[in-house]
């Protein structure tokens, strides 16, 4: 009965019924994008927090002894849970690397200038400058300096908390914007119906009879809408997103939240959108 007349109630206030859908339509839409976005910029950031690192880089002539004491304590670190990892890099293994990455600089080198070193990943990205000092403070013999990439570190670290914060607030303030929008579509529909509305109180309909309807209604302008917007979604998917990911040199784990998740929260915010503007509209304005 309450799904019947919502149904005819959709039908009859046909107008403003396209507009609620439209509403939820044009925010799960924004938001799936926002989802889709925000999730691989925060992985992207979190693949480059990844690549913070500490440096140790020896003196031409360092010795076993001192290159095991090194060693030693990057070991009791790592036990601690301070250091994620650690690496040895050769002075030999440099070199390659750096004919690999840069072959031009390296063609003609009459010998090999770089040092050996030990590529230390601390545990957190945002510990590295920490690690890095306490490198320091060992004073071991012979190394010749440790690195952390401060600047570079710093900036990373300080996008990544800017996007984390954008994606949050942007999220709140889309999901507000449709509760609202809805609420507002479902109001004007209880306005244009306020007479039928005194008529069915008056012939002895029950608040929860006059109420159903304008909520079941909001479910379904909200469940359409994210329907729509989920196919839009997948349109673009399929049909942009292979040009837009050419263009980008990206690593393999650098990926979006996948779209088969991202549709069902989308279909959830929708109902939950739906049913939320209705019943605070339902709850301010329908005074049965």
């Amino acid at each position: 009965m309450v799904v019947s007349e919502s149904g005819r109630s959709i039908a009859s206030n046909l107008s403003t019924s396209i507009a609620a859908t439209m509403t939820v339509l044009i925010g799960m839409f924004l938001l799936g994008l926002l989802i889709a976005l925000g999730t691989w910029v925060v992985s992207w950031s979190d693949h480059v927090k990844d690549q913070l690192e500490v440096k140790v880089f020896f003196v031409e002539d360092v010795t076993p002894k001192q290159a095991n004491a090194v060693q030693r304590y990057l070991a009791e670190e790592k036990a601690a849970g301070t250091v994620r990892e650690y690496q040895f890099v050769s002075k030999a293994e440099a070199l390659q690397r750096m004919r690999k990455k840069y072959p031009e600089l390296t063609a003609n080198l009459p010998s090999n200038p770089l040092p050996a070193s030990y590529e230390v990943t601390p545990s957190k990205a945002e510990e590295v400058k920490a690690l890095s000092a306490a490198i320091r403070q060992q004073r071991f013999a012979g190394v010749e300096r440790v690195k952390d990439g401060q600047q570079t570190s710093k900036r990373i670290l300080q996008v990544a908390r800017v996007i984390e914060v954008i994606f949050l607030v942007a999220v709140i303030v889309l999901l507000v914007a449709s509760v609202l929008l809805i609420a507002n579509t479902i109001r004007l529909s209880i306005f244009s119906r306020r007479r039928e509305i005194e008529v069915m109180k008056l012939v002895g309909a029950t608040n929860w009879f006059v109420r159903g309807p304008f909520m079941v209604e909001g479910l379904i302008c909200g469940a359409v809408g994210a329907v729509l917007a989920i196919v839009l979604l997948w349109l673009g998917r399929v049909i942009a997103l292979p040009a837009i990911l050419g263009q980008i040199d990206t690593s393999d784990d650098v990926r979006a939240l996948a779209f088969s998740l991202t549709a069902l929260i989308l279909l959830g915010v929708g109902l939950g959108v739906g049913a939320v503007g209705s019943g605070l509209t339902l709850r301010r304005y329908l005074r049965v």
